[in-house]
């Protein structure tokens, strides 16, 4: 994994967040399959015009994302290496539930995170590595629909930035984030827009 690379065009990479989750306040949730509290369609419909008209769009297959990339574009491709950590264990469980030795490499190093028979942080941001350099070819704007783990360690790696500062990355459910990708690396253009 590189966190930077030359493109000749540039690449306008879309990042979107799915729409608040139909789950219970302080539950820890990654790849459980989860529906929407909010409506896909107007989350689409307040998104659509910060987009191109003519973009790749590729979603996670979970759900909280297909929904609203299916609301988004007509032919959107899954990609299960876009989906969220796998919490094991800790997959709906109350917050008050895990210890809170648990969160202590949460914290302090990220990228060594592992939740108890879940999945390494490294790991999963490595199959994300992976989709993304996958989908980048062959179109000068992307999109990618899916969830806050996978898009903090995408930016993160695109922007240099160490994998314990990853955390301070936080992207809002149903916002936008837009990078452009070309001769002298990622530059961020939008934040949670």
């Amino acid at each position: 994994m590189s966190g930077m690379f030359r493109l000749s065009d540039p690449l306008h990479l879309y990042l979107v967040r799915h729409p608040k989750p139909a789950v219970a306040p302080g539950l820890c949730y990654g790849v459980t399959d989860l529906d929407v509290a909010e409506d896909p369609v107007a989350c689409a419909d307040r998104l659509r015009p910060l987009l191109p008209t003519d973009v790749r769009t590729v979603s996670s297959p979970l759900q909280r994302a297909r929904l609203l990339a299916d609301a988004l574009h007509p032919a959107v491709e899954t990609d299960e290496r876009l989906r969220e950590l796998d919490f094991g264990e800790w997959e709906m469980k109350p917050f008050s539930d895990i210890p809170p030795h648990g969160f202590d490499t949460w914290g302090n190093a990220l990228i060594d995170f592992r939740a108890p028979a879940g999945e390494l942080y490294a790991d999963m941001a490595a199959r994300v590595w992976t989709a993304f350099e996958a989908h980048r070819h062959g179109t000068d704007a992307l999109v990618l629909v899916g969830h806050n783990g996978p898009m903090r360690a995408l930016t993160g790696t695109l922007l240099g930035l160490p994998p314990e500062r990853w955390l301070n990355l936080e992207f809002d459910f149903g916002h936008l984030t837009h990078l452009t990708i070309g001769p002298l690396g990622a530059k961020l253009r939008a934040f949670n827009r």
